[in-house]
Parts: C-alpha cells; sequence; structure tokens
C-alpha cells in the first residue's frame, strides 16, 4: 500500500465517486504523484494516520456519503493535525463559505481538467513537495 521509503510524493484522493477517483489519480500521478483512495473520511483519515509523514497532498471531494463528515471536515482536521500536507478541494454543487477550508487550502469547482490542477498544484505545494514533472512544468 504505502512504501513510507519511497521519495516519490503521494498523494491521497478522497472522493466517493470511484469515477471522479479514477480521473483525479490518472491527473495526479500524471503530476507525478503516487496516488491512494479513500471512499470517504473515515478511511482517509485512518490512511493519514498511518502514513502522514509520506503523504503531500489531500485532494478530497466536499460531499461525501450521506451522513458522514464533509471534504471540508476533512480537511480542517487534515490541516489541524498534519499542517505540512498540501489541500486542494473540489466540488461541482457545493462552494466553500467563511470558515469551511483551513488557510492555504485551494478550492477547485467540478468538473477540473488536469491542467487546472497542475497549475493550482503550482500555488500551493512549494518546490520542495512538488514531484519531479510538477517542477519541470513550472520552469
Amino acid at each position: 500500500m504505502f512504501d513510507d521509503q519511497d521519495l516519490t510524493p503521494y498523494a491521497l484522493i478522497a472522493d466517493d465517486d470511484a469515477f471522479i477517483r479514477m480521473d483525479a489519480a490518472d491527473i495526479l500521478e500524471a503530476a507525478g504523484f503516487l496516488v491512494h483512495e479513500a471512499s470517504n473520511v473515515a478511511e482517509a483519515i485512518e490512511l493519514l494516520e498511518h502514513h502522514a509523514e509520506s503523504v503531500q497532498l489531500l485532494f478530497t471531494d466536499v460531499h461525501m456519503p450521506p451522513g458522514e463528515l464533509t471534504g471540508f471536515d476533512l480537511a480542517r482536521q487534515c490541516a489541524e493535525r498534519w499542517p505540512d500536507i498540501g489541500i486542494l478541494i473540489a466540488s461541482g454543487a457545493a462552494k466553500p463559505a467563511v470558515g469551511d477550508m483551513p488557510d492555504g487550502a485551494i478550492f477547485i469547482n467540478k468538473p477540473f481538467s488536469a491542467d487546472v490542477v497542475h497549475d493550482r498544484l503550482q500555488e500551493l505545494l512549494p518546490d520542495g513537495k512538488k514531484p519531479l514533472p510538477l517542477k519541470r512544468k513550472a520552469t
């Protein structure tokens, strides 16, 4: 699952829609990340609790299965507990209100393109946390 000794940055995608997770995974893998997926907030938090030191990016949807925490909740918990992880939040329905997003997180609308995601990652991640393809694209 995770190889904590690997120097390639990891991204964690949290989205309850398998097709969107696959699309986001393709985009992030093309950007140079190794990708791990969670279908809900509880799965994402469990993965972070065990492997946060190897995760550079959390890419989360806002809406999760009914009755569960939202992607905004996940983003706030991630920022509190693992402040070194960059956070990208996406939604096609919800817009962030004041206090929804932690400081430093970036919001994008769905549907998103690879170019939009890559551009936001350039803004979000410091050079030392960017995978090689993103570093090359920035030059």
